[in-house]
């Protein structure tokens, strides 16, 4: 399994943003095509100008299917025909519609078999009429009964978010003790089974300012997250909290847990990107919760950079890292689930009763 060429997908994202450059750069390393085989979903005309205009020299293996993707080789499946206008650095119409098919495609080809993990690059939401974000997307149209939760992970923070892309106004309203538990479920089982931590510890914020400070909490905190801590504990889940988010992340707290869940956008994203921009590590999204592997670079479409040839790739490299790491260790954590030892008892030829093996009597 260790030697496995992995297939990963790669969407190219909005074609006026930096996804093809981050493409291109993240495999400029040749070990890069050792370690896995890359589909990318996107245009041979979108990729060559990109390529141009960025000076870059590459070539692909320009394929119909996923299934003709050639190891060694930089695959790209052409999902759109028709020209597309490029645009750089502007929001437009076409560009989200070509990130989307791309998206759909990837989608459709998974749920074939095709490849093993997903990559994604940015694609600006306001673009695509009814896009709400990547996770959500998937969590609706690969047809699972689960729902995907999107995790920011760097070398030293994991944050998850029980409400994302919510108007401040609405968040306490959007937060439910179910919520809290359903949400800190799924980031545990993602913490042993996709990052391999045995007995992952769980911080879990408070939605007021000082709202945990000295036992004094606000009404949030008293009614429904304190609850959903206690009902989690029951469960065997390490979770603790709720702490309030200024002191946590402003004294180094996160560092004694293995993943924080905060409750809206601004109170994670905001400590995790400057807490990931000091150490130079600029993170990365995972979705978890769900069959399909998906990650991508913790940055944003970046329309103020692109076209210009100046975006880091780091990102996107460590997002390939990670899903590939993640695969693995979710090949690793089921085998032993995956050939069970077969039941200890036999069935009688002439009926039915199930006698269970014991040590034969003695004759005497």
């Amino acid at each position: 399994m260790e030697d496995k060429k992995i297939r990963v997908a790669i969407t190219h994202g909005d074609t006026n943003g930096v996804g093809y450059e981050v493409i291109f750069k993240a495999f400029e390393d040749p070990a890069m095509l050792e370690l896995c085989t890359p589909i990318i979903y996107g245009t041979p005309k979108v990729a060559a100008y990109h390529a141009k205009a960025l000076g870059v020299e590459t070539q692909f293996n320009i394929i119909s299917n996923a299934k003709e993707a050639k190891d060694g080789r930089m695959n790209l499946l052409t999902t759109i025909e028709e020209e597309v206008k490029i645009d750089f650095g502007m929001p437009s119409p076409d560009a989200g519609d070509a990130a989307k098919r791309a998206l759909d495609k990837a989608i459709a080809d998974f749920k074939e078999g095709c490849f093993d993990v997903m990559v994604t690059a940015p694609i600006a939401k306001n673009s695509i009429k009814g896009f709400d974000g990547h996770t959500s997307y998937l969590t609706q149209h690969l047809g699972e009964q689960k729902h995907g939760l999107t995790i920011l992970v760097s070398d030293n923070l994991r944050v998850a978010l029980v409400t994302n892309n919510v108007s401040l106004k609405d968040v306490a309203e959007s937060i439910s003790k179910q919520k809290i538990i359903e949400k800190a479920q799924i980031l545990h089982e993602s913490l042993r089974r996709d990052m391999r931590i045995a007995n992952p510890r769980i911080a879990v914020l408070a939605l007021n300012p000082r709202g945990g400070e000295d036992g004094v909490l606000g009404d949030e905190e008293q009614e429904i997250i304190r609850p959903a801590v206690e009902e989690l504990a029951q469960q065997s889940i390490q979770a603790f909290g709720p702490y309030p988010a200024d002191d946590f992340f402003g004294n180094g707290s996160y560092a004694q847990f293995d993943a924080v869940l905060a409750m809206y956008h601004d109170q994670g994203q905001t400590p995790f990107k400057a807490l990931t921009s000091i150490s130079d590590d600029k993170g990365v999204r995972i979705t978890a919760g769900l069959s399909l592997i998906r990650t991508a670079p913790a940055h944003g479409v970046c329309f103020e950079l692109a076209g210009r040839g100046t975006m880091e790739a780091d990102s996107m490299r460590h997002a390939i890292f990670e899903a590939i790491d993640i695969y693995r260790n979710r090949m690793n954590y089921d085998a032993p689930t995956g050939n069970p030892l077969p039941k200890l008892y036999h069935e009688r030829r002439d009926d039915s009763e199930k006698v269970r093996f014991n040590i034969p009597r003695d004759s005497k």
